[in-house]
């Protein structure tokens, strides 16, 4: 009995506990239940239906200085820009879960960010204001798509650490577009897709360090990446699928890659470690074009603009793969390409390129339905002090020559198998001051006996030796 007892009164207190545990519980959840709910842009009566225009209700939630502006999950309709001024708002982002959808069914950017940064990179030319105000300004999760033939994505302009994460932004005029003057950007993990002009557009801005990471950036008419002039510096774009972003038949040249400075100042760019291609039906097409003219002073013949790296990146299926024209200091390494309708890399009027250690390769998995017409070749024109090292090559189509250089002098060819080219393995044509070297330059293919490991044309003062000649030269 004794034992009963205490037994029965050991449950008793154990029930009371369980209770008593059950109870705290409750209350608990009462007080979460309690939590004010945190203000949304539906909160200053944006509806998300996709048909009211939400311009006014949205521009509301951004002016109230919250800072934190939360799209829950709807179609918000705007016609007007919503004007982010940093300074007047402080620090503020726009964010979503990926559920919200952005329609500009108006003119000009969804989204316009002003800042009054007008300093450099350095942490001594940022003013308090913008430090207190202006920093890192973040737009994360949101789909922003265009109804307007002028209807662009996001624009920003004096900016300070902006940041662009996980945006899908399409049928667009422009995807991201960067004006006057902006430092230190990142835009990563989006997908800026099917835009009528370029997917991210530095617009004669003046604009130093940022970087293009993660992205899938395709389809867009005017160019994926486009450097239009301007005082660029610092520009890194790795690790993303650059596709498409030619237009049609119809359309101007461009590029997935564009980098254009002509009478202005661009340079230290690093492109690694990217898949880049499609399409060559468009005229002029590249994957990655690079167009400098930027003289040290007027009419003078030294180039002022370049120290660009290329490496590690998977090209094809364009008229030109790599295109440089008019640059100093640039390095093409560790690349694969193939089917440059017209050449593979194409290189004019340059110093100081070094090309090594690259693929170009005639792979029988892509059947190459057009016939001859896809080329591998390697042309270079009018360069001086160039390093051509360690590249394979393997099959060029109809191509006058695998390697062709022209009208230069200093050119340094060495290391480099060259096969089962169709006419000619390597052109010298009026090349002066060069030397070619431990090369392997043979043709297995039928009808071999009509085809030269070497042609020289013109030049002096060349040196050829210790290369491995297979088919006939004429020196």
């Amino acid at each position: 009995m004794r034992g009963l007892v205490i037994s029965f009164s050991t449950l008793i207190v154990i029930g009371f506990l369980v209770i008593s545990s059950q109870k705290s519980v409750s209350q608990n959840d009462s007080t979460v239940s309690q939590a004010p709910a945190i203000p949304t842009v539906k909160s200053f009566g944006a509806t998300g239906d996709g048909k009211t225009d939400d311009s006014a209700a949205i521009q509301k939630a951004v002016g109230t200085k919250m800072g934190q502006i939360q799209f829950p999950k709807g179609v918000y309709r705007i016609t007007k820009t919503i004007t982010v001024d940093l300074d007047k708002l402080g620090p503020t982002s726009l964010s979503s879960d990926g559920t919200a959808t952005i329609i500009m069914a108006g003119a000009g950017p969804a989204f316009r960010f002003i800042g009054t940064h007008a300093g450099t990179a350095s942490p001594k030319t940022v003013k308090e204001n913008v430090w207190q105000n202006q920093r890192s300004p973040l737009v994360d999760g949101l789909e922003i798509v265009g109804d307007h033939p002028e209807a662009c994505g996001i624009e920003a302009t004096g900016t300070m650490q902006m940041t662009f994460t996980r945006l899908t932004i399409r049928r667009a005029l422009h995807g991201i577009h960067f004006v006057k003057r902006n430092r230190n950007l990142i835009i990563s993990n989006c997908h800026i897709y099917e835009n009528r002009g370029a997917g991210v557009f530095y617009d004669h801005v003046n604009i130093h360090q940022s970087n293009i990471v993660g992205c899938h950036i395709s389809y867009n008419a005017g160019g994926g990446v486009v450097v239009r002039k301007g005082d660029i510096r610092n520009i890194h774009i790795g690790t993303c699928d650059i596709e498409g972003n030619m237009g049609d038949e119809n359309s101007e040249p461009t590029a997935n890659v564009l980098i254009d400075s002509e009478g202005a100042m661009v340079g230290e760019i690093a492109i690694v470690g990217c898949t880049i291609q499609h399409d060559h039906y468009a005229p002029g097409s590249a994957n990655i074009r690079i167009n400098e003219h930027a003289r040290i002073r007027p009419h003078s013949t030294e180039y002022r603009d370049g120290n660009i790296t290329i490496a590690d990146n998977v090209l094809s299926d364009v008229q030109t793969n790599i295109e440089i024209t008019s640059a100093r200091g640039v390095t093409v390494t560790g690349n694969t390409m193939w089917k440059g309708y017209t050449h593979n890399i194409r290189i004019h009027d340059c110093h100081n390129i070094v090309v090594s250690n690259n693929v170009l390769d005639r792979n029988p998995r892509y059947h190459y339905r057009d016939g001859a017409t896809a080329k591998v070749g390697m042309l270079l024109t009018n360069c001086d002090g160039c390093t051509i090292s360690g590249n394979h090559i393997n099959g060029t189509g109809d191509e006058t020559a695998a390697l062709e250089i022209r009208d230069s002098r200093r050119m340094n060819v060495t290391g480099c198998t060259i096969l089962d080219y169709a006419k000619v393995g390597l052109l010298l044509k009026n090349v002066s001051q060069s030397r070619i070297s431990d090369c392997l330059i043979q043709n297995d293919l039928p009808g071999n006996e009509k085809t030269y490991s070497i042609q020289v044309i013109g030049g002096q003062e060349n040196q050829i030796v210790d290369n491995l000649f297979g088919n006939q030269k004429q020196l």
